[in-house]
């Protein structure tokens, strides 16, 4: 018989309000304090610090993290539900995005733009590997049984934040047979990758504008209208099923055949005792896109043939869950950081956050003046913003650079993560292998010399148009 005073039916509820009041509590602070505000740091990040720096306080004067006392969980899991949450939401926001109508057309040269942007993604993240793993080569020789190789963590940390940082460290983790070191690792560097983003950025910002480098223009105020909830041919607000339950299941449909199409590859294709099974499941937000465009293929499919009279997708909803999700995401894995499993590494992820900001900030910018000419610091901070934390940061900078979005780099930011994923794959299959072998060193070294293969090739690629017209100049002459 379910007793519904019982405080185990309450455990998890309770977890969430906490998480969802730091939000609240981080955007009162904003409000309040100026400098908080003018910081641009995410609410969440800001309500993830909060909770870990309590969380923290807790573990030394208590013995044991705030999220694992009994309030919270029974078993002191209340840290392994922080990162299960982190695990999925970062799965679910994918697919509400990917599962959004695509609106306009490109023309050739737009697409040549966001072609360079995928690439300018993918070839940052292979930089922040090259530096990361050099630095963690040398860790190793001093850190005894420390994986040469874990410095990829730089690129999923930085470049893809809380959720893929969690989702590769867990790899290491696994392999190593450590209890949470690498995963932590990684869940440090997305927080301090954050904080990059936000300082860095608005401080470069800044500089930009007193050097007349962008015409800050104040932002236009624009109110809803229903034409921007209820897109064209769409379903009414009104439907006996609500159109938010409809967007849900449709999110639940696609992550449930991204569950299949891993247990396929990995319990069924590798087997049951295959390490490449933590790798498959590690990547579910890549299933998650591939499943959630096959879900609007059909339904695509189904409207044309007239099977489907009306559009079930609504961009302005699965905006706002995906939103919700990355928000989720953010608090819940900066909170799971452990700082007992981290204190002994903490040269190394102090170097690797330098080095990683310095790399980052020096090619994103070169990039952006060399291929971005007629907007090159609106696409900079965005790049900056994204490349440290995560798209939503990217976003959050280039608002404040052109708060009228009035660049087409917010459409740059968008469809850039179909090439991104495209040419990203060899990246993951990389990282599966350095997670799987962690302790092989001519593998590591081989790995490294592939990453730096694909890094040259793809900025060949990159400045094609550049390289191509200075060969042909210089036959010429």
């Amino acid at each position: 018989m379910t007793n519904f005073y019982d405080i185990t039916i309450w455990r998890s509820v309770l977890l969430l309000g906490l998480l969802f009041g730091s939000l609240l509590f981080a955007s009162i602070l904003k409000t309040l304090l100026p400098f908080l505000k003018k910081s641009l740091i995410p609410n969440s990040v800001l309500g993830g610090l909060i909770l870990f720096t309590i969380s923290s306080i807790v573990y030394f004067t208590k013995g044991e993290y705030l999220f694992n006392l009994v309030l919270f969980s029974k078993d002191g899991s209340g840290i392994a539900l922080l990162e299960t949450l982190t695990y999925h939401c970062l799965a679910i926001g994918f697919i509400a995005m990917s599962l959004r109508p695509s609106e306009r057309k490109l023309t050739k040269a737009r697409t040549g733009e966001i072609l360079n942007s995928g690439l300018t993604t993918i070839n940052t993240y292979l930089l922040q590997a090259i530096f990361g793993i050099a630095i963690t080569l040398v860790c190793a020789t001093v850190i005894h049984d420390f994986a040469g190789g874990s410095g990829i963590l730089l690129c999923f940390g930085f470049g893809q934040g809380t959720g893929q940082a969690l989702n590769i460290g867990s790899n290491f983790d696994a392999s190593m047979g450590s209890v949470g070191e690498y995963k932590n690792i990684g869940l440090s560097l997305a927080a301090i990758g954050f904080l990059v983003a936000s300082i860095v950025g608005v401080v470069f910002i800044n500089i930009l504008r007193k050097k007349g480098k962008l015409e800050y223009k104040k932002a236009l105020e624009t109110t809803l209208s229903m034409e921007d909830v209820i897109g064209k041919d769409e379903t009414p607000m009104n439907e006996s099923v609500d159109k938010l339950s409809i967007q849900i299941a449709l999110i639940i449909l696609s992550y449930l055949l991204a569950y299949g199409i891993m247990y396929l590859l990995g319990n069924v294709a590798f087997g049951e005792g295959s390490n490449m099974i933590g790798t498959i499941y590690g990547f579910n937000f890549l299933f998650g896109v591939i499943s959630a465009t096959l879900v609007k293929f059909v339904l695509n499919f189904l409207k044309k043939k007239g099977i489907m009279k009306k559009n079930y997708t609504n961009t302005f909803l699965l905006n706002r869950i995906s939103g919700f999700a990355f928000d989720l995401m953010i608090v819940a894995g900066i909170c799971a950081i452990q700082v007992d499993l981290v204190s002994g590494y903490i040269v190394p992820i102090v170097i690797l956050s330098v080095v990683g900001t310095v790399v980052t900030f020096l090619y994103v910018l070169f990039v952006s003046k060399k291929l971005f000419p007629d907007y090159p610091y609106e696409q900079f901070v965005a790049f900056f913003g994204m490349l440290t934390g995560t798209a939503s940061t990217g976003m959050i900078l280039l608002r404040e650079a052109d708060p009228n979005l009035e660049s087409p780099v917010s459409e740059n930011l968008v469809y850039q993560n179909l090439p991104a994923i495209v040419l990203g794959f060899p990246v993951l299959l990389i990282a599966g292998s350095l997670t799987g072998q962690p302790r092989n060193l001519s593998n590591t070294f081989i790995m490294y010399a592939v990453i730096f293969a694909i890094f040259v090739v793809f900025n060949l690629v990159l400045f094609r148009k550049q390289i191509f017209k200075g060969l042909s100049l210089h036959k010429k002459k």
